[in-house]
């Protein structure tokens, strides 16, 4: 048996160290596409943006993408700020002790290509009929 008592649980850093490797590990195709998107790792999502999404517990939003998909970009939008990925470190925490049957690195790069497949235009069923990992 593994000796945890010495343990802490994974900070900001090791989240985004994790989503680092995953985006580092993506087909070239979706690398390139991944560039111009920024990363961000929170312990929560701000409450502007569980307001905006109808949401009232931030530990059900484990990723966002926040930005324009490609497949709606013009080049007569305004950039507002970058495009940009959040991963919520609490919630995805918490999804991992839930499951208890993937790596912490597995659900990290999950929750990212979720979110990056929103940045590729993909719909939440467009993901879910690739994707059976939510069932």
């Amino acid at each position: 048996m593994q000796d945890w008592s010495d343990r802490h649980a994974p900070d900001l850093a090791a989240i985004e160290a994790l989503a680092e490797a995953a985006l580092a590990a993506l087909p070239k195709p979706f690398a390139a596409a991944a560039t111009g998107v920024a990363l961000r790792v929170e312990e929560f999502a701000p409450d502007d943006m569980l307001d905006a999404m109808g949401m009232e517990d931030g530990y059900d939003l484990t990723g966002l993408y926040d930005g324009i998909p490609l497949t709606e970009k013009s080049v007569m939008d305004q950039p507002m700020g970058p495009d940009t990925i959040w991963l919520f470190r609490r919630p995805i925490l918490d999804e991992w002790a839930d499951r208890g049957n993937v790596s912490l690195g597995e659900l990290v790069a999950h929750v990212l290509v979720h979110e990056l497949a929103h940045h590729l235009g993909w719909s939440d069923d467009d993901i879910a009929n690739i994707d059976q990992w939510w069932d």
